[in-house]
């Protein structure tokens, strides 16, 4: 599946709703911390295309075949040659977050280049919900907290 998007900051939008319902016929809900991760994701990525090299982008997404899903794949292709590079924004300073957020979000993700220009991907694992109740942190199996 991709969405064709023009170099205008208002794609961003739109193609956060391509992507919103492209996951919710794929089975995933809103509300699931995938569905909200991967709708990050493609405002950063998007973003980035759009902003930063003033180009036409296209999003892709890829949804495993079958009943469960397990990994979704998302990319961007630019037609620039500049590849990403990571910044890391200090104090109050409104830009340079992206690649890190981007790099904290997924669980995988890189570059190549594609044609006259490159290709961004981003993949996000699902894990059960056994998985997620399982999770521990190494130094804080007995840490209580109540989030309010």
């Amino acid at each position: 599946m991709q969405l064709e998007i023009r170099p205008d900051p208002a794609e961003v939008g739109r193609a956060r709703r391509w992507a919103r319902s492209r996951l919710a016929g794929s089975g995933i809900e809103a509300d699931e911390p995938l569905a909200e991760t991967l709708i990050l994701l493609v405002s950063e990525l998007v973003t980035n295309a759009v902003v930063h090299t003033g180009c036409s982008a296209v999003l892709r997404l890829s949804l495993p075949d079958g009943a469960e899903v397990t990994t979704v794949r998302l990319e961007v292709a630019d037609s620039s040659t500049r590849p990403p590079i990571p910044r890391h924004a200090d104090g109050e300073e409104t830009n340079g977050r992206g690649l890190e957020l981007v790099d904290g979000l997924a669980d995988r993700w890189g570059w190549c280049p594609e044609g006259a220009g490159k290709r961004i991907w981003v993949e996000v694992d699902r894990c059960t919900s056994a998985e997620a109740a399982g999770a521990t942190y190494p130094g804080y199996e007995d840490f209580v907290y109540e989030a309010v």
